[in-house]
């Protein structure tokens, strides 16, 4: 770690696997970050605006982290120009206009992916809206949703296409929440032709980039082996973790079961089998020519079970990814939605 610096993961889903494609360091800029402390600190004694030092016009050294986002949207579109992108996910922080116009450009696809705050002003063809007193007057309701093309689950959602005041144009926003929770979570979409349903669906997709972090650091070195210092340092140690990401999706065992569409392993199940076998093999070799090849045999056949092959939810192999594209039929609705607001 080097003054704060986070890492910024691309992760590609497709129906066989998911992998990780790409990778940044993001630091902010020490300069932005101590104005925002001096900032804070003068807002809790009441100081006003005028009086306060203004914000530093942004360093070009110090890229943020959307813009770092579309550089490695822009290096996998440059280096897989053969792989045809559906959609675009993104966390909360790349909810912005910016983000989404730039970002399905680069793609060449139409649709974006990400959360808004509950506070910002929306409008439908009738008035101006907080974006939460606005599904507080049209609520939810309950539907089952297939999550990550496996078990349904209920969940309450509300949807509508507002024009989003931050955005400057018509999106479409959907609130969800678990009938459990009391406050909703607020998903955009760039592209109005998809369903409700759909858009939904995508998004619990969102979660297997955590599954791949986990996997980097708690099977794959990532974790634990982060002590050397500087940018380059930290590179080193990510790229080898990457690596057995790779190397393990390339497993025998895992291609067998991918090419008969069959769910994948998991990596620690994968990785503890992997180091059962290298042990039984050990033990053979050294006691080759002992006589004891039957009962090296009889150990390898009663100690693998003990650690079985789990099948994994990070892949998608073996579970449906759902509709990710547009509906023809809503084409001519948004075009009438767009004329009432305009």
């Amino acid at each position: 770690m080097v003054r704060g610096q986070e890492t910024i993961f691309l992760i590609l889903v497709t129906p066989l696997v998911t992998i990780p494609v790409g990778y940044a360091f993001y630091q902010p800029d020490p300069a932005y970050t101590a104005w925002v402390k001096e900032d804070n600190r003068m807002k809790k004694l009441g100081t006003a605006k005028a009086l306060r030092p203004e914000q530093p016009t942004p360093n070009p050294e110090y890229p943020s982290k959307q813009q770092v986002a579309l550089t490695l949207l822009e290096e996998f579109c440059r280096d897989c120009p053969y792989v045809t992108i559906k959609l675009i996910l993104a966390d909360a922080l790349y909810g912005t206009a910016d983000f989404m116009d730039k970002a399905a450009l680069i793609t060449r696809q139409s649709q974006v992916i990400s959360q808004l705050r509950h506070n910002q002003n929306v409008c439908d063809k009738r008035r101006k809206w907080k974006l939460d007193e606005y599904f507080k007057a049209y609520p939810g309701v309950p539907k089952d949703i297939p999550i990550r093309g496996g078990k349904s689950e209920r969940i309450i959602i509300g949807s509508a296409r507002l024009n989003v005041e931050a955005h400057g144009c018509m999106r479409f926003v959907i609130a969800i929440r678990y009938p459990e929770q009391k406050e909703y979570r607020y998903l955009v979409a760039s592209d109005l032709s998809w369903r409700t349903d759909d858009i939904v669906k995508a998004y619990t997709l969102r979660w297997l980039v955590e599954t791949v972090i986990e996997d980097l650091k708690v099977h794959e070195g990532w974790g634990k082996s982060t002590k050397q210092p500087g940018v380059e340092g930290s590179r080193r140690v990510l790229i080898l973790s990457l690596l057995c990401d790779h190397c393990l999706i390339l497993h025998p065992e895992q291609q067998a079961r991918a090419a008969a569409k069959e769910p994948l392993y998991t990596i620690g199940s994968l990785q503890r089998h992997l180091k059962l076998e290298a042990f039984t093999v050990w033990l053979e070799e050294w006691l080759e020519g002992e006589g004891l090849d039957n009962k090296i045999v009889q150990l390898t056949e009663a100690i693998l079970p003990l650690v079985p092959l789990q099948k994994s939810d990070k892949h998608m192999t073996g579970h449906e990814l759902g509709k990710l594209e547009p509906t023809p039929g809503l084409k001519y609705r948004i075009q009438e939605l767009q004329a009432c607001i305009n």
